[in-house]
């Protein structure tokens, strides 16, 4: 998933975005408001983590600015503004949710997994298509008792597709969940990394199919219907 973090605290910021890199996840960082309300007016995110206290424009602004134009992306606040009335603010703007500075980190990566969750029209932890499973909080992929060996950036295109199932996908979508600001994926490298999934998930009954001009699609394969 695709996320934006904004915290004007740059080693909060440093800190939050490894971790949330560390579990596949493709993290554009700024610092300012300005900068905020620029980038999630021109990019699309599953999940936007704002800080309150910005420098150029309060995180306030910024989330009014960004239900104005409607964009759905899920709103993580975090601040030291713990009055309830600031709370109640930020959730009548169209926050999600709100965590409170200091806070635990363990926390923090709970409630993302239940945004991106939302975000994604789940309620459980476990996505279940064919005999293949997806565990969310791990995001790791099984058959049965195994756990199915995918690197990494193949993991994050089959949760993709995953979460979509029987759905196409655009490729423009895929790269977009896939990379942040500072990185680059080409066509033929997603061409590559469906190609290996195939080969992974043949044994398990599902494959990747294409939608010629358009995307990809997870579907079951005929024997496994």
């Amino acid at each position: 998933m695709r996320i934006l973090l904004t915290e004007d605290n740059i080693a909060l910021a440093d800190g939050l975005s490894a971790i949330l890199r560390s579990t596949g996840h493709a993290v554009d960082v700024v610092h300012d408001g300005a900068s905020a309300n620029a980038v999630i007016a021109a990019e699309n995110f599953d999940l936007v983590i704002l800080d309150l206290n910005l420098p150029e424009m309060d995180g306030l602004d910024v989330l009014r600015s960004m239900r104005a134009r409607q964009n759905q992306a899920a709103v993580l606040i975090l601040t030291a503004r713990g009055a309830p009335e600031e709370r109640v603010r930020g959730l009548d703007l169209g926050a999600d949710d709100y965590l409170i500075k200091p806070f635990d980190i363990t926390e923090f990566e709970a409630r993302v997994r239940v945004l991106l969750r939302r975000q994604a029209g789940l309620h459980s932890a476990t996505v279940m298509y064919g005999c293949v499973s997806f565990d969310l909080k791990s995001r790791t992929f099984s058959a049965g008792n195994m756990q199915l060996d995918i690197p990494a950036r193949e993991v994050g295109l089959l949760e993709i597709l995953f979460m979509r199932a029987g759905k196409v996908v655009s490729k423009e979508a895929i790269t977009q969940s896939l990379t942040a600001f500072d990185d680059d994926i080409s066509t033929n490298a997603i061409e590559q990394y469906v190609s290996r999934l195939r080969k992974r998930l043949a044994p398990h009954g599902l494959t990747v199919k294409t939608a010629r001009g358009i995307g990809y699609y997870l579907d079951k394969l005929p024997e496994a219907s």
